[in-house]
């Protein structure tokens, strides 16, 4: 896309506070389980990018790579207990994260729904209100506390309250597409779409409720690849390509 066509997609001013949505799976690079620390220290490095330009950043992170609740029931697991395992999971990841931040200087605190005080802070929304407006990052850790919610809906509710304007899904694609562009060359992507289109045509992006709860606080929802470095900071900018989820 142009970038001036960018331009018009993008709202004036530009964001002043993100929450940056990612699976777990990313963090794992090109392995099958598990963390890996080039792949962890490439996303850091694209987050303080953005960062160093005056935004306030704010993440939610899936525990894919570590553990699916859904997975772990489908094998005959209880529900509740598969999804607090989950949760725990989430938490390693957000420890690695601000791990990998700190040591690139920006200052991070990691708060979790689950309290664990010895390890980080419970989540309170005035706390984390105030690390952003100083310019740290704020890692939401145990998704929202809750068996049966995705971390999709946690981003979500995290954005809502948080008072975001923008909530960046970084996937394995540079947006959202017709149909899975891996399976079918053919697929197009879409430059912008509305909540309504994504829940009818049930694109896969972020479950249901997450959409929903996005289109009642009239968040955007940029979705854009998160595997190749800088590009966080070109989708922000409107250089990069994306998908733009609005109610426009």
């Amino acid at each position: 896309m142009e970038v001036a066509k960018m331009e018009k997609i993008l709202p004036s001013p530009r964001f002043k506070r993100v929450l940056l949505k990612m699976s777990g799976e990313i963090l794992m690079g090109d392995n099958e389980f598990g963390l890996d620390s080039d792949t962890v220290n490439r996303v850091a490095d694209d987050i303080k990018e953005v960062v160093d330009t005056g935004i306030e950043v704010c993440i939610v992170v899936g525990a894919g790579n570590i553990f699916r609740g859904v997975s772990g029931a489908a094998k005959g697991m209880d529900r509740t207990t598969a999804d607090y395992m989950g949760m725990l999971g989430i938490v390693i990841n957000a420890l690695a994260l601000q791990n990998a931040l700190e040591k690139k200087g920006v200052d991070t605190r990691v708060q979790s729904a689950i309290p664990m005080s010895a390890i980080c802070e419970p989540y309170i929304r005035r706390r984390a209100f105030r690390h952003m407006e100083k310019g740290r990052v704020v890692i939401f850790a145990a998704g929202t506390g809750n068996p049966y919610f995705t971390t999709d809906t946690a981003a979500a509710l995290r954005a809502s309250e948080m008072n975001c304007d923008l909530i960046a899904k970084g996937t394995k694609v540079d947006g959202i597409y017709t149909a899975d562009p891996v399976k079918n060359p053919d697929a197009t992507r879409y430059d912008e779409i509305s909540y309504m289109e994504v829940l009818t045509k049930s694109l896969a992006v972020m479950d249901a409720t997450a959409i929903s709860l996005a289109r009642e606080n009239d968040i955007p929802i940029m979705v854009f690849s998160v595997k190749e470095k800088g590009n966080f900071a070109k989708a922000l900018q409107g250089t990069g390509d994306f998908t733009l989820v609005s109610n426009k």
